[in-house]
């Protein structure tokens, strides 16, 4: 608390932050996840999107906005109604199944999202109906013939110059030639519309590398218009005026994104007016061509503002290769959290991914950078701090305010902490920004051993330049703790906790009276040889 016994007047709580009064007139944040495929159980690879999602609006939380976080499943095709066939079961069976399973894993990874979506509820099937058929009426969508090279996995048409040595460019699967009936979206229509928006939107695609690639592989070339339906299996959205056809897949899934906070072609409701358009939508690399083409057209065609921004975020790889059924190397993210807990994987794999480029995992690059960065680093930190304020002050410690120009460092690495991670941040340089946290916690040690407070001790008349000490080392945990709680939510609560202080001020501040806890290992070091003898036996 602060001096003269009082923490000051309650404030409302939310998502693990205390956030100052009348919400109404915060800014608004609209992020999305894609929704995932219900065709099998996410590996670690997947979970990693609803993981950087959950960091960035935990984040946004933090910073006083008014956030609503949207995550779910995308639950037809064809893919999905051969699954079913396969483990003896009706499509809307197994989705139920799968999408539980999704939704599982992500409460697992402790991620805080406000909707989980489902594309086989009935409102989102109605309205995507509602939304083929505006287009249908307007001109937009029209029916004609189609054959090409189709991929089931990847739903999609292709031509012979967009395969990838005869094989699907996104999966690299095979792909047959098909010939059906079905109507037809007029990309082209909208082509040099998207083109001038793109370039006038530098932001619009990120990072800079996945817009060139849609300009250059797609949009320079020219758009053809694209087949939205389909009329060889039954799993999806019927077209409402010709029900032989099932509405394309990814205008269905898209469109989870406005017709899940009130989006209708009659007119949005006020929830869709306060949401719409989106922040950021936060998708991987392999699908930013819906994302960036196929979904902002839909929306010029229904007249809707774009989103603000579209990240491709790159691949967790296990080791090099992309994580497979077949190369027996999928990891999954509860097997992960079983053996490492929930923090320790989280912090991987937003640590461990660059912003564009892929990022890799194995079992002993978890373990190194759990010794080496969350037990070293900032379990010892916290550790030996309150150990300290409670051998030499029995933890009661307040400002004694005798500096020295040894502690200049860390007190500019603290005054600075929130603005260098609002940097990374708004850039969406994530793990950049946990590691402008480490640096102060690094920072910290050094600090440590530069003052070497044992020694302080042994002196009287140092008291007060020790409680200095140790005030601002308990200062700088702090901090530190408001700021990893969006990348790792139970351990800065835990470090706060020990710390005996809630106060989620982002300032330096010298009129606390800190009363620690007795500390209690908040990551403990890995034996890795033990512990792989250990995975071995589990597999």
């Amino acid at each position: 608390m602060k001096k003269g016994g009082t923490t000051g007047i309650p404030r409302p709580f939310v998502h693990g932050f205390f956030l100052v009064k009348g919400m109404e007139n915060m800014e608004k944040y609209y992020i999305t996840t894609a929704i995932a495929y219900a065709s099998a159980k996410p590996h670690i690879g997947n979970t990693y999107e609803i993981v950087l999602a959950d960091a960035i609006a935990r984040y946004k939380r933090s910073k006083g906005f008014d956030v609503y976080f949207q995550t779910g499943t995308d639950e037809h095709g064809e893919k999905i109604e051969l699954k079913a066939k396969e483990n003896g079961m009706n499509p809307q069976e197994y989705v139920d199944f799968i999408s539980r399973e999704i939704k599982r894993i992500w409460d697992i990874m402790n991620t805080s999202y406000d909707k989980f979506v489902r594309t086989s509820d009935p409102h989102h099937k109605e309205v995507v109906g509602r939304i083929f058929e505006k287009l249908y009426q307007q001109g937009d969508i029209y029916l004609d013939k189609y054959e090409g090279l189709y991929c089931t996995p990847c739903e999609s048409f292709w031509t012979e110059t967009q395969l990838v040595d005869g094989k699907c460019p996104d999966c690299g699967r095979e792909v047959e030639m098909r010939s059906e009936e079905a109507y037809f979206f007029k990309l082209s229509k909208y082509q040099e519309r998207l083109m001038e928006y793109i370039e006038s939107h530098p932001d619009f695609i990120e990072p800079v590398s996945r817009k060139n690639e849609m300009i250059q592989n797609f949009l320079k070339p020219g758009l053809q218009d694209l087949c939205v339906s389909r009329t060889t299996f039954d799993w999806g959205v019927k077209v409402p005026f010709n029900d032989k056809h099932v509405v394309y897949v990814w205008i269905d899934a898209l469109s989870n994104y406005i017709t899940n906070i009130g989006y209708d072609v009659d007119g949005g409701s006020e929830e869709f007016k306060k949401w719409w358009p989106a922040d950021l939508h936060l998708i991987g690399k392999d699908i930013i061509r819906f994302h960036t083409i196929y979904w902002p057209i839909l929306l010029m065609a229904l007249d809707l503002p774009l989103p603000k921004q579209v990240f491709g975020h790159p691949w967790l790889l296990f080791g090099s290769d992309k994580m497979s059924k077949s190369k027996g190397n999928i990891m999954y993210a509860d097997d992960l959290v079983q053996l490492f807990g929930v923090d320790a994987v989280r912090y991987y794999v937003l640590h461990e991914i660059p912003f564009q480029n892929d990022g890799t995992i194995t079992y002993e690059l978890i373990m190194e950078r759990i010794n080496s960065d969350l037990a070293n680093v900032l379990g010892n930190l916290v550790n030996r701090t309150l150990a300290m304020a409670k051998k030499y002050f029995d933890g009661k410690i307040t400002y004694s305010n005798i500096c020295e120009p040894v502690d200049q460092e860390l007190l500019t690495s603290i005054h600075s902490l929130s603005k260098r991670l609002e940097e990374k941040m708004d850039g969406l340089e994530i793990g950049l920004a946990i590691d402008e946290i480490f640096d102060t916690l690094r920072k910290c040690n050094k600090y440590i051993d530069d003052t070497m407070p044992w020694s302080l001790a042994k002196e009287e008349e140092k008291k007060g330049r020790l409680e200095t000490v140790l005030y601002h080392l308990l200062e700088a945990i702090r901090l530190c703790a408001i700021e990893i709680t969006p990348f790792l939510p139970d351990t800065g609560k835990e470090m706060m906790r020990q710390l005996g202080n809630q106060d989620n001020t982002r300032d330096f501040v010298d009129e606390f009276i800190y009363e620690v806890m007795d500390p209690t290992p908040i990551f403990a070091r890995i034996d890795i040889p033990k512990k792989l003898e250990e995975i071995e036996s589990l597999k």
